[in-house]
């Protein structure tokens, strides 16, 4: 299928490989994407988790007693029918959802269009009534998506009776003290799988955080935020919300979606810890589609086969090039795929344009070759690796940039601070060239404007951004794009002396090209290692944790 995509796109991959590429404003392909299979700690469907058979539902059914009428997970549940026929033989069934996300994949970039769910019933048990038509049936509230979930009891196609439950939210927060940039985990869970149920809001001493989702794990939230602030207690709060919170929930269509809270304590300030990165694990794709892999170029009667060792890294790491197969000889060029450009400037119709990168030369004298090769300072995201007989591809493969910190070194390469330093505001030509960086230091003043490095972000709207949160309040976000994957943050040193702590997150960028029903952008998305549209995709985008200190 994803062949047969492929080839339908001929035209348009054509156009990359000339060099322009226009601004995609209508979705050519929207997926709804499956989540990968290495997502941890999934809820399993409910009950049975066997779908139940389409049945009707009568205007006029038999009310099931359903207690209690409001529940969290785990809760004990009793089911009661009353009034049925005698010794007949009833089919149990809950109300639950799938849901996940919606993106446009292309060879030239990935564009996110927002969100869908399908609801079904499962199958809860099979029971039969007693002589005088009624049934008891005990179980627990399964992990499954919060709020409404319709019980019938089915006979024969038909639903005979009807009754429900409200799930609502749970709030887990570990551990409840320790010193500053302890990792403390938040645990939320009971969120739905439509959009005005399915968000969550964390917030940290009554700043925004950042945006929770829980669509691939089935209404389970999960994230870490680092501790910060002076010594004593501080107040952690999920809320219902469509990224930041909606805070007349009770006066609100869905009134069941409760917040949950609770005080962390700072035990102390043990000074700036070295900055780290979080990489979600390595899942398999569920989209065959990579960014700059076309078949546009190929050698037809190619057989040759390439494969890359290893087939991620981060900018200036090595790769192994291997192929085999090969039926052409002679001096081969290795060519990295990338593009260059912007969303912003894009008034001629033309956003960014094919960049190749040449990586080398190959005297090809056998079927074989093995080749070293360095990973451009450029872009993140999906590259393809080529090697070329003149303009014809003969072999390529896809190799994954990962996000990284730049380190920041001395004259004789000795690593002074990891992407941490002082502004450079002279506004120099060099300045400028490096972003604003200046000085490596971890120490500031209050006030100093200071700045963090990072290379190989991405260009698509799932990585061109990063969201940045100080001392877990979010501030805004960097873009590397039209930088070529070179993004430098600036911020102020504010908070009094002591530690303070900024970290990057991944964020669903929605300003341009923009589409429909596309909900959640433009903030951090805490959840990204377990509930992010990136994964399907094989996407690595990271969390970034820095800090600084501010001494007097």
């Amino acid at each position: 299928m994803i062949k047969k995509r492929i080839a339908a796109r001929a035209g348009v991959v054509a156009i990359l490989t000339m060099g322009l590429i226009a601004p995609a404003q209508a979705a050519d392909n929207p997926v709804k994407l499956i989540a990968p299979k290495e997502i941890a700690d999934v809820p399993a469907i409910p009950f049975t988790g066997i779908k139940a058979q389409t049945f009707s539902t009568p205007s006029t059914m038999v009310n099931l007693e359903v207690t209690p009428s409001q529940v969290v997970i785990g809760n004990a549940l009793t089911i009661t029918g009353k009034g049925l026929t005698g010794n007949t033989p009833v089919t149990l069934t809950w109300s639950t959802n799938d849901a996940t996300w919606v993106a446009d994949v292309q060879p030239n970039t990935v564009n996110y269009m927002g969100t869908s769910y399908t609801k079904y019933n499962v199958v809860i048990a099979t029971i039969t009534t007693d002589a005088l038509g009624g049934f008891v049936y005990k179980t627990k509230v399964p992990s499954d998506f919060g709020g409404v979930h319709d019980i019938y009891a089915v006979n024969n196609d038909v639903a005979i009776a009807h009754g429900g439950v409200q799930i609502a939210r749970t709030f887990k927060m570990t551990p409840t003290s320790g010193p500053v940039g302890t990792p403390i985990t938040i645990e939320y869970s009971g969120l739905g799988p439509s959009l005005y149920a399915a968000g969550s809001a964390l917030y940290y001493d009554n700043k925004f955080v950042g945006e929770m989702q829980a669509r691939w794990t089935r209404g389970t939230a999960r994230t870490t935020i680092l501790a910060s602030g002076s010594v004593g207690k501080h107040f952690i709060q999920a809320n219902e919300a469509i990224s930041f919170s909606y805070l007349n929930v009770m006066q609100s269509p869905v009134p069941f979606a409760n917040s949950g809270s609770g005080f962390f304590t700072v035990t102390k300030d043990p000074g700036a810890f070295k900055p780290y990165v979080i990489y979600p694990k390595d899942m398999t794709p569920t989209v065959e589609q990579r960014t700059t892999l076309t078949t546009a170029g190929l050698d037809p009667n190619t057989k040759a086969v390439a494969t890359l060792a290893p087939a991620r890294g981060v900018v200036g790491s090595k790769s192994t090039l291997k192929v085999s197969g090969l039926t052409t000889r002679g001096m081969h060029t290795i060519v990295w795929a990338t593009v260059v450009g912007n969303r912003v400037n894009c008034t001629t119709g033309t956003c960014w344009v094919y960049n190749p990168i040449p990586l080398g030369t190959v005297d090809v004298t056998s079927e074989s070759i093995s080749q070293e090769i360095t990973i451009p300072d450029h872009l993140g995201g999906y590259h393809v690796v080529q090697v070329k007989l003149g303009d014809v591809v003969e072999a390529q493969q896809v190799f994954y940039v990962k996000e990284s910190i730049q380190p920041l070194l001395e004259k004789n390469g000795k690593v002074l601070t990891l992407g941490v330093a002082k502004a450079d505001k002279s506004g120099s030509v060099e300045a400028f060239a490096r972003g604003g960086q200046g000085t490596p230091t971890y120490n500031f003043k209050e006030g100093d404007e200071f700045t963090i490095s990072i290379k190989g972000v991405g260009w698509t709207q799932m990585d061109n951004t990063l969201a940045v949160a100080y001392d877990n309040s979010y501030v805004g976000y960097g873009c590397g794009f039209n930088s070529n994957g070179y993004l430098v943050v600036h911020l102020t040193a504010i908070g009094g002396v002591g530690t303070h702590i900024v970290t990057l997150r991944p964020l669903l960028y929605t300003q341009q090209p923009s589409f429909a029903s596309t909900p959640y952008g433009m903030v951090p998305v805490l959840t990204s290692e377990r509930d992010f549209a990136g994964l399907a995709l094989g996407y690595q985008i990271p969390t970034f944790h820095f800090a600084i200190n501010i001494v007097k």
